[in-house]
């Protein structure tokens, strides 16, 4: 949501002592103050907001109604994993007797309690809030167009005049114990009460009530959402300069004559069959530029490195590097180009292809002419990686959600896993690197 926000005026609430905030979201990175709701009263002295407190991932609930009444509380959680999806929820009564029954935070169902070690002060009783008062905007993602939250959201949902549980919209998996989503929560809404982004990137609310956000900026549909969390390129894993990530860390733009770089998929491939597309859409001009796109075992990732260096790339050129040597030659590609890789965990073999024709006469519905990666398989869990080495480079991933960059597939091939949209043809018993995808 990088300088995209939604933003509407509140209405007269049912009771502004007394709300809750709901929501899913996947963070591409960590900065301070980036913000998940925020309100004010177009001055400097009331305001309400939840957001990132700084880059160590706590989350920080403020409330301002005067200088003299200063509600701050930050949470010691290090939200900072960028494959997975959150679900938080603050829980506001000022009319409780007991300050810390007042506020209420819950992170995947799990109420926080450990505050920071500075000050922290709960709200005076029967204290009235900012967010949930008459004739007050509200942004999601931004506060007036500034400190914007930097991943997607899902499954908006605000409740005013109730202090909710989170067992209102989630519940633990009988099965694996872990959190999960309900996609259909039922509460009572109270006038300024809204449901957004529950169904693709509609602002429309979705419930009853027709509160209704208008959007500034770009919002794009995702595929990756709370029940079916798809692989990104992995921020955490890169500690070196020269390379930054956008677009939900599934665009790696890599910049200057700064070395080797390299970037890996955040969830790996263990077992089974799995395919990606990628997107040369800049290449440095020197002699020195060595885009790869390929897989790499994640046991044996080095940012500093390219992907046919410790892993396994395929080069513009034509040339195929498998951990350092030369051992292959296919098609040449360029910018522009849609690259598909199809990986088979389960027979070590690997295909690329070049705008749908895979090279090498490879075939990976019947499993002929592919390229061996026995030597990979056999380091550990794969994952599809890109590189640059020593000039500018921009690389554009498609891991299922359709998009290149902030550009959707002219057309969607056919995919019979039912996972993920793609520009090409997903072969047969082949499907998305994502959560259901592995658990198919």
């Amino acid at each position: 949501m990088a300088n995209t926000y939604l933003t509407r005026t509140q209405g007269s609430p049912t009771n502004n002592k007394i709300f809750t905030v709901s929501c899913w979201f996947k963070i591409a990175q960590v900065a301070a103050e980036m913000k998940l709701i925020y309100s004010d009263d177009n001055s400097t002295n009331n305001y309400t907001y939840i957001h990132f407190s700084d880059t160590s991932g706590r989350i920080r609930f403020q409330n301002r109604n005067s200088s003299s009444n200063n509600t701050e509380l930050i949470w010691e959680n290090n939200i900072r994993d960028f494959s997975a999806w959150y679900h938080m929820v603050m829980a506001v009564d000022s009319t409780q007797s007991t300050a810390s029954d007042r506020v209420k935070f819950y992170l995947n169902g799990v109420q926080k309690t450990v505050l920071d070690s500075g000050a922290n002060t709960y709200p005076p009783q029967n204290q009235s809030f900012t967010l949930n008062s008459g004739g007050y905007g509200v942004d999601i993602g931004s506060s007036n167009t500034s400190s914007y939250f930097q991943g997607v959201m899902s499954h908006f949902h605000f409740c005013d005049g109730t202090q909710l549980a989170p067992t209102v919209f989630g519940e633990t998996d009988s099965t694996t114990g872990e959190w999960k989503i309900k996609t259909s929560p039922s509460f009572t809404l109270g006038n300024n009460g809204f449901t957004i982004l529950k169904d693709g990137n509609t602002i429309t609310d979705q419930s009853s009530n027709s509160n209704n956000f208008t959007l500034s900026g770009t919002l794009t549909k995702t595929e990756d959402c709370p029940a079916n969390v798809f692989a990104t390129f992995n921020t955490s894993a890169q500690t070196l300069s020269g390379i930054t990530y956008s677009n939900g860390n599934n665009v790696a733009s890599m910049t200057g004559d700064v070395g080797q770089r390299q970037s890996i998929s955040t969830l790996g491939m263990p077992s089974g069959k799995f395919y990606a597309e990628f997107k040369l859409q800049e290449i440095g001009s020197t002699g020195g530029s060595y885009p790869y796109v390929g897989i790499v075992a994640q046991e044996k990732y080095d940012a500093d490195m390219y992907i046919g260096g410790n892993g396994t790339g395929w080069h513009p050129t034509g040339d195929i590097y498998n951990g350092g040597s030369n051992s292959g030659s296919g098609s040449t590609y360029t910018t522009g180009d849609i690259i598909g890789v199809a990986v088979d965990i389960d027979n070590s073999k690997l295909y690329w292809h070049k705008n749908g024709t895979y090279i090498m006469s490879g075939n990976p519905t019947t499993g002929s002419n592919g390229y061996n990666i026995s030597s990979r398989t056999a380091e550990g869990v794969l994952g599809f990686g890109v590189s640059h080495w020593n000039d500018n480079g921009i690389w554009h991933a498609n891991f299922g959600n359709g998009y290149f960059g902030t550009t959707a597939v002219s057309s969607a091939g056919t995919n019979a896993s039912g996972i993920g949209i793609f520009e090409y043809d997903v072969p047969a018993g082949f499907t998305a690197l994502s959560t259901k995808g592995l658990n198919e």
